[in-house]
């Protein structure tokens, strides 16, 4: 039992190692926004700058850094798909949602800014975005590859 929650901790180091320097910018920008209102808490695996007050609205995972222009990642926000297709619904904790880009920005670190773009950028048709919703309505399949069958 302890060399499994070893394993899971030496993990965890090296995934936000690995992250770091997405990490790093991103705690830049929140520490900036300090004056301007941000406030810095621990959450979903990440350091949380809420009331973020720069950018479109919304939340992004840096690394193990999430910049969010709202008060709280306890939010419900439709899911990408929805959003696309004009539903109402479904709706996610918007933490869950996040707290999955911060695992794949841990395992593909400074790799995943790009790669994210490459698969489409801030869109319902990236797998990225996919899998953040599957694992916020889930709890399971964060990670982008391969594709599951449509649920």
């Amino acid at each position: 039992m302890w060399f499994s929650r070893l394993g899971r901790s030496l993990a965890w180091l090296l995934g936000a190692a690995w992250a770091s320097p997405m990490s790093l910018a991103a705690m830049v920008a929140g520490l900036l926004a300090l004056p301007f209102g941000a406030k810095p808490r621990v959450s979903d695996g990440a350091l949380v700058f809420e009331r973020f007050p720069w950018g479109p609205g919304g939340a992004l995972a840096l690394g193990n850094v999430v910049l969010h222009t709202g008060p709280s990642l306890e939010t419900t926000v439709r899911t990408y798909a929805a959003v696309a297709t004009g539903q109402a619904g479904p709706r996610v904790r918007l933490g869950d949602h996040e707290r999955a880009h911060v695992y794949q920005a841990m395992v593909l670190g400074p790799l995943f800014l790009p790669i994210y773009l490459a698969c489409g950028g801030i869109s319902h048709k990236n797998r990225f975005e996919q899998a953040a919703d599957r694992y916020a309505l889930t709890g399971r399949g964060w990670w982008p590859w391969p594709r599951p069958a449509a649920v």
